[in-house]
């Protein structure tokens, strides 16, 4: 998905995970999934830049949808959909 696409995609939960090193981001996606619906979007915010590894490959081993990063501010917004 383009940035664009990203940014105006509706998000069923937003994690916030700035305050935490690796592994905190993905402890704290993992943590969030259970909350959401299949096919419900969860945004990750993070400032390590590990997350925009460890998420693509969480959601590669899980079977859910890596739909992208943006940057904003000094920190990352990460996109999956749960499946």
């Amino acid at each position: 998905m383009t940035e664009q696409e990203l940014r105006a995609i509706t998000i069923a939960k937003s994690v916030d995970a700035r305050g935490t090193a690796c592994p905190g981001p993905l402890l704290e996606a993992k943590k969030a999934i259970g909350k959401i619906e299949v096919d419900d979007v969860m945004e990750i915010l993070s400032a390590d830049e590990g997350t925009k590894v460890d998420i693509p490959k969480w959601c590669g081993k899980q079977g859910h949808e890596y739909l992208g990063a943006v940057e904003e501010n000094g920190y990352f917004k990460v996109y999956m959909k749960k499946k």
